[in-house]
């Protein structure tokens, strides 16, 4: 491993957040939204455009959280898959969430468009890997099944033509969808927040909130830089969600590690022969990988190893090198020049949420999908709240826990295992 090697997210190493050097809050809004990420600062997006003062709040820069260091992959559906969906809550609430997560894509792209937003935004499609007859087998029958149930055809590729979509020894099919799309995760939450502001938002970064207080006119917002009084409050905190400033919203949120690794860039020639038409890709696996080409050329290799959030980066870096090599043999020994962590929010349904707790919002719970499905959600919030909106299909599912979880996932070891195996099972 290289001496140089980073630990700076390398989204955030090629576009850094200029640092503000924050001031005191307002001391009244009609909304406080607690998190500067997709989630909230959509949310601030489609609220202050009906006139509403809104403030935004993070502990951190904007994008501290996931937004900005994401693989910055968005793809179809949602981590549920999609025919569970359908049995989850029946044909037609599962049709508007499929729906709803293939518009996502659209919404990304339309905000690119509409507010000039430079992230590199590419929609070259998108392919599950698969490594064995089985895997085929499977992937002919979710083809099936989207094409049935909900008119959507996708492309399954057997071993005679996989060679065409990625050059790699590793896998004998895949399912390739055109939908799929990249973004520059800095670039695109950096390019949100303008858009918020521009819209009448105001930016409260390196303002953690500790306290969220109900009274009769509304909420008291108790910040370490000062206290708001807000009409309404908004919680967009996803993986990153604490016993501050709702304890009780801890308990409906898992959060899950995923680390990154990215190599130096590549010769655009075989960057392309690689991974043509820029696709982004990931495994059909439950521990699975996830890998894009970067703007610059580069091989992005992603993967949750045991889902915990606190392994060594150098370690990540090493293991997520070694996937590349495996992938794709003629990169080994190509140095690895970033490495890095963050945290996906997941529910125990597999599924995103909106809700309220003793009135305040929020919403959280995508899964890994979050650059599509929380600018989606993120919207809707912002709707429901100034009431543009009546209702969300986020909104109207239960969110469920379990009995005795705090928000501390003391079962995720366990959990790590049991995929393991049934992967090397292939089941």
């Amino acid at each position: 491993m290289p001496s140089e090697l980073s630990l700076v997210p390398f989204w955030r190493d090629d576009h850094p957040r200029p640092h503000v050097e924050p001031g005191p809050p307002p001391a009244r809004v009609d909304v406080a939204v607690v998190g500067a990420g997709f989630t909230g600062l959509n949310a601030a997006r489609e609220m202050a455009a009906t006139g509403a003062s809104v403030v935004v709040l993070d502990s951190g820069p904007v994008g501290a959280g996931a937004s900005a260091i994401n693989g910055g992959m968005i793809n179809m559906g949602h981590k549920a898959a999609t025919s569970k969906i359908y049995r989850m809550f029946g044909p037609v609430m599962g049709r508007e969430f499929w729906d709803g997560a293939l518009y996502s894509i659209d919404l990304v792209e339309d905000l690119v468009t509409e507010h000039g937003i430079d992230c590199s935004f590419v929609r070259g499609g998108a392919a599950q890997l698969g490594y064995r007859d089985r895997d085929l087998e499977r992937f002919e029958r979710q083809a099936e099944w989207y094409l049935a149930n909900v008119g959507f055809a996708c492309n399954v590729i057997g071993p005679d033509r996989i060679g065409g979509f990625i050059d790699s020894p590793m896998f004998r099919c895949a399912v390739v969808d055109a939908v799929g799309a990249g973004v520059h995760p800095a670039r695109y939450v950096d390019g949100l927040a303008r858009v918020a502001v521009d819209a009448g938002a105001q930016l409260a970064e390196h303002t953690a909130v500790l306290q969220v207080a109900r009274h009769t006119a509304g909420y008291t917002v108790l910040t370490d830089r000062g206290k708001i009084d807000a009409a309404q409050v908004v919680l967009a905190t996803n993986g990153y969600t604490g016993y501050k400033p709702v304890r009780e919203l801890k308990r409906r949120v898992i959060p899950i590690g995923s680390y990154i690794a990215v190599t130096e860039p590549l010769p655009s020639e075989q960057a392309e022969r690689l991974i043509p038409g820029r696709r982004m890709m990931w495994t059909a696996r439950r521990l699975l990988n996830y890998f894009r080409r970067t703007p610059d050329d580069r091989i992005l290799m992603g993967g949750r190893n045991n889902l915990a959030t606190n392994l060594d980066l150098g370690e990540s870096a090493r293991i997520l090198g070694g996937v590349v090599a495996e992938t794709f043999p003629e990169l080994a020994g190509t140095p690895i020049t970033h490495s890095w962590t963050g945290k996906l929010g997941v529910t125990f349904d597999l599924m995103p949420h909106i809700g309220r707790i003793d009135g305040v919002w929020y919403a959280l719970g995508y899964g890994g999908h979050g650059v599509g499905i929380a600018t989606l959600v993120g919207t809707e919030l912002g709707r429901l709240v100034t009431g543009k909106l009546d209702r969300s299909p986020y909104q109207e599912i239960p969110h469920p826990t379990r009995p005795y979880y705090r928000g501390e996932p003391w079962f995720l070891p366990f959990a790590a295992r049991w995929y393991r195996f049934l992967d090397w099972m292939g089941r």
